[in-house]
């Protein structure tokens, strides 16, 4: 049978199907990067066509004369007279092909559906003929065949877009050089990776190895109050854990004295001043655009100043370095900024040699220049401080780093603060780092996690600027595309009221081990030995759902009967009786159930208990003045105990299953405390597996208007319980209440003259007003 080769698209040549389908042509789809359509030994469009037209039946009859060429591409000005001649022609005939079904009839339908414009307005109004022949035609098995290949056609198109999604990323860097891109990944040695840092950390290495270029693991060791070495190895490991590799490991700590050196160049030059003013009268001047007393001091005292600070005097510690840019600069990251400040406590690299360290504004464009960083990837949460990073680079007279923007990974029912993780480690909400519950990188390895879901979903996400809490099914789904064709499938039957089962009907009573695949649909994943014998367990919730004498599927053994259920006091089902109908057809069962052979010497099944997480807090996004303590979650594990085939006995630390008909579950490596084995349930995505269990934490009602202090110099609103409307102050600032005579004050300065409100000067009650008639309520005793 000769074969249609087409190149795989969206927009398949329609015609060409259709004609194949109706000679009885198989068609085939060939690499969406191939150019060529074949058929037999025709090879490009016009030749196939020309082939398909040869042999096609009713190719005698001429097509009908249109007033205007007709194809794919034809615009929608003159396809409206196309189809009225092609209504005309049909007044008197049923097919365009002659006597039945043929070659015109091909040809127009498959141009109609190619051309956007003609399959709109097929079914407009005011062509009856060709509706007719339409609907008929459309039901013809060469036109279904090829809608149906059209349909198949887009889906794989669409499924290919969206792996090339989660595989690559349309960036470009502005500036970029082929072999000289050096970007860093530079996080604080203060904790563990978790799961908002690691679009950062996996863009760079991308974007590193997208331009063949250097990929710096830097540690920002500016706090030794905060920073421990052991954080260092942790970090390492965590990259490592998720396959992200580093091409050279580097410190802030390792250039010091150079930020030192700069740092007094800065002062040499003017652009930068020491200041003991308290931290919050610092704050509060920033804020209202006021210059510190020590602004204007001279070069020499500054740098004598800055010199004791470094050696940690007494009067030194009282002092910090602020840069001098503009302190009524409208950008409020630029309003003279603390740079340099005295810290008590030792570096967990240089001890105490150091007395005072810079802050992450001035180290990081310093130590970016130092490590010949040529793109600096920024959190688009530090977008108001890229000018004052800029600002530093030129005045050091360093040549520009080009900044690229992203927004972080931010998800709902999940804390990210370092200090809040570790409050809830040290509390003992959680059991460690590693805590399946936590969303460190070890904590959501732990809970079923791969690497290769976690950077698809990374890479998918791209370098989008927007800010989003997004929820976790996203992140979940995609990783199912990756566990669900390679994860062995296995039973586990809850043994809480587990039901024995008696099954009568087999040839022979003696217990049979028959080879099973561990994937129905991917035999590399390897074999397992199922026990069929006389006597199963199954679990209590399925059996209650049959009904007497109905029949059921029995998974991987066939149909049976339900022939007696006998049950115990409390109403549950104590055992039953099956007998086998493997004559019966699985197709026409509503109930398909899993079960196991009862556990005997020789063939023992394994203990395990089956772990399902809720979220550690109650709350979707933490406030800053949240209480932790009022959003953790009182309970966040539901275990179930079970017994398991026994395979998974052999089962290794992380290595993820599916217990059928329960879902995917990840192999925790450790035991509870009677010894069964823990297994942790990996969400899927679907609604049911990613939604909060506990009742959510009530949101606490905010007061209306702006937040109080307002922002950069702008006062808040403040809250008043009744005042006239309208009040003025000596300087034109006429006071409004939100609510006419309470609410919050709304302070506006105008010139305008005082007139009536429309409403008057009380507040507008809304009174409800019926006609209806009165009735006693039916829920009154």
């Amino acid at each position: 049978m000769p074969t249609l080769t087409l190149p795989l698209s969206a927009n398949p040549p329609v015609v060409l199907l259709t004609l194949a389908y109706f000679q009885g042509a198989d068609v085939a789809w060939a690499d969406p990067d191939s150019t060529d359509i074949t058929y037999e030994s025709a090879t490009g469009a016009d030749a196939v066509r020309q082939a398909l037209e040869s042999s096609a039946k009713g190719k005698e009859v001429p097509l009908p004369p249109l007033p205007k060429v007709f194809d794919s591409a034809t615009p929608f000005a003159d396809v409206s007279a196309v189809l009225d001649a092609l209504d005309d022609y049909l007044a008197y005939r049923t097919y365009f092909a002659g006597q039945s079904f043929g070659f015109g009839d091909c040809v127009i339908w498959g141009t109609i559906r190619s051309n956007a414009s003609a399959a709109g307005s097929i079914k407009k109004p005011g062509r009856p003929h060709l509706l007719r022949w339409w609907n008929h035609v459309d039901q013809h098995s060469a036109c279904r065949a090829a809608l149906a290949a059209m349909a198949k056609a887009k889906s794989e198109v669409d499924k290919g877009k969206k792996a090339k999604r989660t595989e690559t990323i349309e960036i470009v860097l502005p500036n970029a050089v082929q072999g000289k891109v050096v970007v860093r990944f530079a996080p604080e040695p203060s904790g563990y990776l978790h799961i908002g840092h690691l679009k950062a950390a996996i863009l760079n290495r991308y974007l590193a190895d997208q331009y063949n270029g250097k990929f710096l693991l830097r540690f920002d060791d500016t706090n030794p109050l905060k920073e421990e070495g052991e954080f260092e190895d942790a970090i390492k490991e965590d990259l490592a854990m998720i396959e992200v590799k580093y091409d050279q490991v580097v410190h802030t700590s390792d250039h010091f004295d150079k930020i030192i050196e700069h740092t007094e160049r800065l002062i040499q030059q003017g652009d930068a001043f020491m200041d003991n003013t308290d931290p919050e009268i610092v704050k509060e001047q920033r804020r209202a655009e006021v210059p510190s007393k020590n602004r204007d001091a001279s070069v020499d005292t500054n740098l004598a100043r800055f010199r004791d600070m470094l050696a940690g005097t007494d009067e030194g510690k009282t002092w910090s370095l602020r840069a001098k840019i503009d302190y009524k600069h409208k950008n409020g990251s630029m309003r003279d900024p603390v740079v340099f400040r005295y810290v008590e406590g030792s570096h967990h690299i240089t001890g105490t040699k150091y007395k005072a360290y810079p802050m992450y504004d001035l180290a990081c464009p310093i130590i970016d220049h130092i490590d010949g960083v040529t793109h600096a990837l920024r959190a688009n949460e530090y977008f108001a401080r890229h000018e004052q990073y800029q600002w530093f680079l030129e005045r050091l007279g360093f040549p520009k780093i080009e900044i690229f923007d992203f927004s972080r990974i931010d998800f709902v029912y999940t804390v990210l603060s370092k200090r809040k993780l570790k409050y809830l480690v040290q509390n003992n909400v959680v059991k460690g780092w590693d805590d399946p519950r936590f969303p460190t990188v070890r904590g959501i390895r732990s809970r079923g996690m791969t690497v290769k879901g976690l950077k698809d979903y990374i890479v998918g996400q791209g370098a989008s600027q927007q800010q989003l809490q997004l929820e976790w099914d996203g992140i979940w789904t995609v990783n199912k595309r990756v566990i669900d064709p390679i994860a062995p499938r296995y039973w586990a039957i809850a043994d809480d009221k587990a039901v024995k089962v008696k099954v009568t009907g087999r040839d022979s009573e003696a217990v049979e081990v028959v080879v099973k695949p561990l994937h129905k649909k991917n035999p590399d994943v390897g074999d397992k030995q199922m026990v069929f014998a006389s006597e199963l367990i199954m679990e209590q919730d399925d059996v209650q759902s049959f009904d007497d004498n109905e029949e059921i599927t029995v998974m991987d053994w066939g149909n049976a009967f339900v022939t007696s259920r006998e049950r115990a006091a409390d109403g549950s089902v104590s055992s039953l009786e099956l007998k086998l109908h493997l004559a019966g057809d699985f197709k026409k069962t509503s109930k398909k159930v899993t079960w196991l052979a009862a556990p005997t010497a020789a063939h023992p099944l394994v203990p395990v208990v089956l772990v399902e997480y809720d979220y550690l807090i109650t709350k979707k996004r933490l406030d800053e003045d949240d209480a932790l303590d009022a959003v953790v979650n009182p309970k966040t594990e539901y275990r179930t105990t079970a017994l398991a085939s026994a395979e998974v006995a052999g089962l290794k630390k992380w290595d993820i299953i599916q217990f059928e008909r329960k879902g995917f579950y990840i192999c925790q490596g450790t035991k509870d405390v009677d010894g069964r084995l823990e297994f942790g349930f990996i969400p899927d995505g679907r609604l049911q597996t990613v939604t909060l269990k506990a009742a959510p934490a009530a949101d606490k009602p905010k007061p209306a208007g702006a937040k109080a202090g307002g922002s950069w110099g702008k006062p808040g609103f403040k809250p008043a319980a009744s005042a006239d409307a309208g009040t003025a102050n000596v300087d034109g600032v006429r006071t409004y209440l939100s609510n006419t005579t309470s609410g919050f004050e709304i302070p506006v300065k105008t010139g305008m003259f005082e007139a009536d409100r429309i409403y008057g000067n009380d507040e507008v009650q809304a009174v409800a007003k019926v006609n209806m008639f009165k009735v006693d309520p039916i829920y009154d005793t």
